[in-house]
């Protein structure tokens, strides 16, 4: 169990305070409230691990505060280390520093890589990623297209923000550069009491992994299965501030609303977590996206060092009072701090670090222009593609919906045949076959009627086509030659209906049957026409009558 180290920070005066005003005092680790004429405040007194002056540089606030959690992170413990304070109060110099005083996170870079340097019997693989909470959305600072990133949790990593682009590095210079590169693509503002003031919350992140080296190559069992994996973060918190001081409006009033309440997230973690196990209760990480990122450091397993700014003019007393009752509380957190250890096989991290060297020769000797060129040909092809499955869809429905409609005609040309067959028996040669054939004369009229829309009447035809004439005779009628009627064979037995003699019916001759038997010609070889379209159209269907409608053909050929 370890309590976090918490230290003070007054940074040195922007302007001087009026003789009769308060001001902050500095005695060892001790930070008071004293009148203009040295009087104490009853009340207004606390005591950290460290409070350093306003004289104090960067230097020596990273010797006494963060200098044993980088050995630490190096050795497998986690480590965070942020500052916390009103805006305009010196975080962001604390953190970053200048050119001539650095800060935290660039000593803190320079130092893990000595540290490396000066363990031999262990390997290491680093890997660095830079994040903002900007209005509540974790942007990348790597790369600028990753934005509103979510955050998840898993058993083998924790707490974890998937699509957050990490670099493998190998020195302090890459990683600096890429530090730089982050903070183009922060957000900053100007304000009342800060001309570069800090919109957003940053986090540095390093994941340090290392294995113990083979020292004899000849003995397999010498080598050490255990991978030590630490996680670093360096925390740039955007300030706290009052709209009345800042004058914030429009963009930078949005930005302070959602920096307030995350520090207000913030700060309830804290008290509950100084408070009693048994008085805890539910502790909202949850709540905001800083403290759930945080998670491990607030009350976890990691170091934790917290350094609160503050700033001495009198003005801002009241902001200091709570920035530092905020670190009081801090203060009074407990960690349990342990290495985290992996076991696994003792080739992981050599044949890791030989897939990143192999991919990063790859991504070398290949042109990023091609292969942007080629993914985006791919892309173009898979969209052809899908708009044509769209279209073979379209026809595919198209022709179901036509084949439908076809098998409908169909269905229902087929039921009218039907319904005419089952009332049509066929021609028999006893003569007894009148009806059938007056109902066949009905479905040859009726078929006409339905492909040309006209009426066109019927004569009769002969009862029994055989007891009438032979073939020879009709074949002369049809060729123009007059036959004499008494030379036809008639059945004696039947009376033919259809031909009536000329004694029977004053008046007929011989003109008279030719031309009726012309007119039945015409008739009949127009039905037959119409008969062979309807049979060409629908030719399954006509095969049940087609018999009956030979008999009658034939006997006219």
């Amino acid at each position: 169990m370890e309590k976090i180290c918490v230290a003070v920070r007054v940074r040195p005066a922007v302007s001087q305070d009026t003789p009769n005003g308060t001001y902050w005092k500095v005695e060892d680790n001790r930070i008071s409230l004293h009148k203009s004429l040295g009087t104490p405040i009853s009340g207004v007194s606390y005591t950290f691990d460290h409070v350093f002056d306003q004289d104090c540089s960067n230097g020596r606030v990273y010797e006494l505060l963060t200098k044993d959690i980088i050995r630490a992170a190096v050795e497998g413990f986690n480590g965070t280390a942020f500052a916390y304070g009103q805006t305009s109060s010196g975080k962001t110099f604390t953190m970053n520093g200048s050119e001539n005083d650095p800060g935290i996170i660039h000593r803190a870079v320079k130092d893990i890589f000595c540290e490396i340097q000066m363990t031999t019997d262990r390997e290491f693989l680093i890997r660095v990623s830079y994040m903002e909470i900007y209005n509540e959305e974790i942007n990348d600072l790597f790369s600028v297209e990753n934005q509103k990133l979510q955050i998840h949790e898993s058993l083998e990593r924790g707490v974890f923000v998937a699509g957050l682009r990490e670099e493998i590095v190998s020195s302090a210079e890459q990683v600096l550069k890429l530090i730089q590169l982050g903070e183009v693509n922060r957000h900053f503002g100007e304000t009342n009491m800060n001309v570069r003031s800090s919109r957003s919350h940053t986090i540095f992140r390093m994941v340090i992994e290392s294995k113990g080296k083979d020292t004899s190559p000849s003995d397999c069992s010498s080598l050490d299965d255990v991978i030590r994996v630490s996680v670093l973060n360096l925390v740039d918190l955007a300030g706290s501030e009052r709209i009345a001081k800042t004058g914030a409006g429009g963009v930078r009033l949005k930005e302070g609303k959602h920096i307030n309440k995350s520090l207000m997230v913030l700060g309830n973690v804290i008290n509950k977590l100084s408070d009693c196990a048994k008085q805890r209760g539910h502790i909202p990480y949850r709540d905001s996206k800083l403290t759930r990122i945080l998670q491990p450091a607030l009350g976890g397993n990691a170091k934790t060092s917290i350094i609160c700014t503050v700033a001495p003019e009198e003005v801002h007393v009241e902001e200091s009072k709570g920035t530092l009752q905020f670190a009081s509380r801090a203060k009074r957190i407990t960690n349990c701090v342990q290495v985290n250890e992996i076991i696994t096989d003792a080739a992981l991290l050599k044949r890791q670090k030989l897939e990143i060297e192999e991919l990063r020769m790859k991504l070398q000797g290949s042109h990023a222009e091609v292969l942007e060129q080629e993914i985006f040909k791919l892309r173009n092809d898979m969209l052809k593609y899908e708009l044509e499955r769209e279209k073979l869809a379209m026809e595919l429905e198209e022709e179901r919906k036509s084949h439908k409609e076809r098998e409908q005609c169909i269905r229902e040309q087929q039921l009218r045949i039907e319904n005419l067959s089952s009332h049509a028996p066929f021609l028999d040669c006893d003569g007894n076959s009148n009806q059938g054939q007056e109902f066949l004369n009905q479905g040859l009229k009726e078929e006409c009627n339905d492909s040309h829309s006209r009426k066109t009447e019927y004569s009769p035809l002969p009862d029994t086509i055989c007891n009438v004439a032979d073939e020879d005779t009709w074949l002369r009628m049809n060729k123009g030659y007059i036959a004499d009627l008494d030379s036809l064979h008639i059945t004696p037995a039947r009376k033919v209906e259809s031909f009536p003699s000329s004694e029977g019916t004053p008046g007929w001759s011989i003109e008279n049957y030719r031309q009726e038997v012309q007119s039945l010609q015409k008739q009949l070889e127009h039905t037959i026409e119409e008969r062979d379209e309807l049979e060409k159209e629908f030719p399954a269907q006509f095969l049940f009558w087609k018999l009956p409608l030979g008999i009658v053909v034939d006997a006219f050929e």
